[in-house]
């Protein structure tokens, strides 16, 4: 059986319907629609083809219609309509990019809030990911005889440090000394490619500290995982607002899945290798996500892509709505933090 035009309008403007009223929706709704000139025999016909094609399912005995996961990827893929935001929308999200926030977490938990708020999804944001940032100058403060607090200033404006153990008798001088080595050697580097390649490079010429040096290395991979595996999320809560989690167990899989935080926290990793990610219901790995679908998109700092950004929501989420949204934020958050780090620079 072949899916024509007419039945692509068809399923079309049942999704839009669905989406805006989360009632299985019946013919005659469809046969009122501007652009359907059809009658609500033909329509019924058509419903009756697209549900043998695994595109609708029918909750009840009722005549009405739902759209499935394949029917929600159809859309999104090839039949919703792009959307244009508001001024007033477009005007909450600039107001939010105007605000004097010296910290880059500030941003972040900022963000997170302005994305719950105008979609009444949740919004979930990785912080900037180390990985790619260059590291602009490293510094070793003695605290005690045998401690020293390792600081590494990247060029994006974030600070990192570390307690690392120095050998007994090292002084401020010689601390001094290989505070000017190390920032000589791994300025401009990119944070990842000093921790693997060029401190243990820099070990191996300098014998007589390599254990020190060791130890300041695996104090940095520590951090750097720590700081990567941190994330922002906001609005939860909306989520129950939606009929579809009025059933409790949809409701526990949601509020169990975002609670472990591990899988999401990997999803939303992917993602920042991609510009746009849309994952719906089935199509998560996560089976308690499976009630689900999330929107990502990735945010920079220059042309480093540094982040993702999400939106968690019902199967039958505002799909156009929400991506235009995550592309405005995304390049203003973009914007944002270019211009933060290049004055901190």
């Amino acid at each position: 059986m072949e899916l024509d035009m007419r039945k692509m309008r068809i399923l079309a403007a049942i999704v839009d319907d669905y989406i805006m009223t989360a009632m299985p929706v019946g013919s005659r709704t469809i046969s009122k629609h501007p652009d359907i000139n059809l009658s609500s025999a033909t329509i019924r016909n058509e419903m009756s083809d697209l549900e043998e094609l695994g595109y609708l399912e029918q909750p009840h005995t009722s005549a009405g219609r739902i759209p499935s996961d394949k029917a929600y990827r159809l859309y999104v893929d090839s039949l919703m309509r792009n959307v244009r935001l508001s001024e007033r929308e477009t005007r909450f999200m600039r107001d939010h990019f105007s605000q004097e926030l010296d910290q880059v977490e500030d941003v972040v938990k900022q963000t997170a809030w302005v994305l719950s708020n105008l979609t009444q999804y949740m919004s979930v944001i990785t912080s900037p990911q180390l990985h790619a940032v260059k590291i602009k100058h490293v510094q070793l403060v003695p605290v005690s005889e045998e401690k020293a607090l390792c600081v590494v200033v990247t060029d994006s404006g974030i600070v990192r440090d570390a307690i690392v153990r120095i050998p007994r008798g090292t002084d401020v001088e010689k601390l001094e000394r290989l505070s000017r080595l190390l920032t000589a050697r791994l300025a401009n580097q990119r944070m990842d490619e000093a921790i693997t390649t060029l401190i243990p490079a820099i070990c191996d010429e300098i014998a007589e500290n390599r254990a020190f040096l060791m130890a300041t290395l695996e104090s940095l991979r520590r951090g750097m995982d720590a700081d990567s595996a941190r994330m922002t999320m906001a609005g939860a809560t909306n989520m129950l607002n939606y009929p579809e989690y009025s059933d409790m167990g949809k409701a526990k899989n949601f509020l169990s899945a975002i609670e472990t935080k591990d899988k999401l926290y990997g999803m939303l990793t992917k993602a920042t290798k991609m510009e746009f990610t849309v994952t719906i219901g089935a199509e998560n790995e996560d089976a308690q996500m499976q009630d689900c679908s999330v929107v990502t998109a990735t945010y920079r700092i220059g042309n480093d892509p540094i982040g993702s950004m999400g939106i968690i929501g019902p199967t039958r989420m505002n799909y156009s709505r929400v991506l235009a949204i995550l592309r405005y934020m995304g390049n203003g958050l973009s914007e944002m933090l270019t211009n933060m780090f290049e004055e901190e620079r």
